[in-house]
This record gives structure tokens, C-alpha cells and sequence, in this order.
């Protein structure tokens, strides 16, 4: 089983125009419709979609949207109450898949709360194959957030604990990378962040500078990190190696997603025992599905094509520095 922790979970809903966005006009959507949102939350509904068995985790009250959502989803959650609704997102999308978000904060979490949900994480892990811990963290929770799940975690369980998977932004994804996680997954502008090296537009232009860039992190204890850069592909790098994914082009029609159903590919895929390559093979074709698809839809493995993908391996790089701090980002969840 995969678990997923969304401790910002939404409801996002995605409206659809004829043609460009035009800021300060009256325009008219062509289509409109909601789905439960949130990182960890897209990735249960892609892996329970291709039958991978998932529990999604998040605050919420039982009557909250959002876990309403899931429930006629048939994705497996479990909620911790909070008095307080839930946060909605608002994307609305182009023709030509320009995606522009409106994310609210969320509600706050008390320190209390912030203890329970710790808690229901580690209960809700033993026996897991992975968590995943995704997105951005709620108003008054701490950037160190996911690092103190991470540790707890394996202070707990010890050999017992799930690999552990990382994507989210800013302070508490920089703060994660220090405790060690299996699995980060940034995109270019992260991973620029993270490592100190470039800026997001000079990495996503040389693939080269991806695995520099990655490899910092490697060298700082993470486990792997795989590189998510939009129409270019995705990189993994791992210590034993580096690889490039690159798909056909196709027709976005929206972007909102494709971030989480590609860690969600990989994910599927590990959880078979496939090789690094064969992870990340089918992360790109998770991801392109995705940017195919309308809205927050996120792709079941039967809609996907990872014979369509090309895998190749990076060479090595040998300059590696300590991973640096890094500004806080807003989450794109």
C-alpha cells in the first residue's frame, strides 16, 4: 500500500476558455468542473485508478467537500477533524494549455492539531510500501513539518519504515531534503532552489545541468530525485545513475496534475520492483497522459504510453557542493 499525507488538501476546480485569458474582461467558459485536490490527494486517485491500493490521508471534517469528494471517488482516506473547511483552488485553462491557479491559504492548524496528524501518519504507515508527503503546508504549520514526520518516522519503525517520497516547495521541501528522504521530486525552479546551483530557466534548458544540479542532493543524503521539467521530459538521478525521459509532443490541454500523476507513474512502478529507468519511463507517460487530459483528470496506466517514451541515460558529472538554503515558494497545491 502507498499512503499519502496532503496536509493542504483543496477542492479544485478548473474552468475552461474558448480562448486566451484577458485580464479584466467578462469571458465566458466552455466548461467547468471540480475534483478533490491536493498533491497526495491526485496521487492516491492515479495510483486507485491503475489499482495500486492507496490511502490518502489529510485534515478534514467528515461533511467537508473535499472528503465527500473522495469517498464518491472510491479513493481510501482517512480525515482528521478540525472545525474549519477546507481550502478551494480555482484553474482556469487555454486553449493551448496556458494554466493560470488561484490557490487560497487553507485553514490553520493549531499545534494540537498538527500532533494529531503526525500521529495518524505514523499509525497509518506500518505495513506501507511508501509515504509520500505532498504539497504545501497550511498557515502556522512549520517549514520543518515533513523533516520531523521523516525522523519520527524512522525512529519509530526503523527497518520497518516505508521509503518516503517528497513533493512539495520552499522551506519545507528544502528542510525535508536534510532529513534524507528516498525520493524528492522537484521541478526545474525547485531543484534550482534546493541546490543553489542556476536558475529554473538554465536548468530546464540543459539536461547536463539537471544531474549537477541533482547530484548536490544525492550528495547530501537524498535518495534519488526525480527532475519533473514540463514539455522537456523528466530527469532521474540516482547514485548509481542518470537518465533523461522525453515523450512525442502533444496537445495540453491542462498542466494541473501532470506534476503529481508523474510521481504517481514512478511510484506504480516501483512498487512492482521495476529498474530505475523502467520508473521513470513510466513517470513521463503518468505526466503527458495527464497534460492531455481536461482539468485536474488524472490518468488511469491503461491511458498511458510509456512505449511512447524514450529513456536515456545521462553521463555522470563530477562537481558536487553541499545543499544550500533555499526562499520559500508558493506550492502549485
Amino acid at each position: 500500500m502507498i499512503v499519502t499525507l496532503t496536509p493542504n488538501p483543496s477542492l479544485d476546480r478548473t474552468i475552461a476558455l474558448a480562448g486566451p485569458l484577458e485580464r479584466g474582461e467578462v469571458q465566458r467558459a466552455v466548461a467547468a468542473h471540480g475534483e478533490p485536490g491536493g498533491k497526495g490527494v491526485n496521487i492516491c486517485r492515479a495510483l486507485e485508478a491503475s489499482g495500486i491500493a492507496t490511502l490518502a490521508i489529510l485534515p478534514g471534517d467528515p461533511d467537508d467537500p473535499v472528503l465527500l469528494a473522495l469517498a464518491n471517488h472510491g479513493v481510501p482516506h482517512v480525515g482528521l477533524p478540525i472545525g474549519a473547511p477546507l481550502r478551494s483552488n480555482v484553474a482556469i485553462t487555454e486553449p493551448d494549455g496556458t494554466t493560470t491557479k488561484v490557490n487560497e491559504p487553507g485553514p490553520i492548524l493549531s499545534l494540537q492539531q498538527q500532533r494529531a496528524l503526525i500521529d495518524l501518519v505514523l499509525e497509518q504507515s506500518v505495513g506501507a510500501s511508501w509515504l509520500v508527503l505532498a504539497g504545501s503546508v497550511p498557515p502556522g504549520v512549520p517549514d520543518d513539518f515533513y523533516a520531523r514526520i521523516i525522523r519520527e518516522l524512522r525512529a519509530r519503525l526503523g527497518s520497518r519504515a516505508p521509503k518516503v517520497a517528497v513533493d512539495s516547495s520552499g522551506g519545507p521541501l528544502a528542510a525535508a531534503a536534510l532529513a534524507h528522504p528516498d525520493l524528492l521530486k522537484p521541478n526545474g525552479e525547485e531543484l534550482a532552489e534546493l541546490s543553489g546551483m542556476f536558475d529554473g530557466d538554465t536548468l530546464e534548458a540543459n539536461t547536463d545541468l539537471v544531474v549537477d544540479a541533482a547530484r548536490v542532493l544525492i550528495a547530501g543524503g537524498v535518495g534519488a530525485v526525480l527532475a519533473t521539467l514540463g514539455a522537456k521530459g523528466a530527469v532521474l538521478v540516482t547514485a548509481e545513475g542518470s537518465w533523461l525521459a522525453t515523450t512525442p509532443p502533444i496537445r495540453a490541454v491542462s498542466t494541473v496534475g501532470a506534476g503529481d500523476s508523474a510521481l504517481a507513474g514512478y511510484l506504480l512502478q516501483s512498487n512492482s520492483g521495476a529498474s530505475a529507468p523502467d520508473c521513470l519511463r513510466q513517470a513521463a507517460a503518468h505526466g503527458a497522459a495527464a497534460a492531455s487530459l481536461p482539468g485536474s483528470t488524472v490518468p488511469a496506466l491503461h491511458q498511458t504510453n510509456p512505449g511512447a517514451v524514450t529513456v536515456t541515460p545521462l553521463p555522470p558529472v563530477s562537481a558536487l557542493r553541499p545543499v544550500s538554503a533555499t526562499h520559500p515558494k508558493e506550492d502549485d497545491q
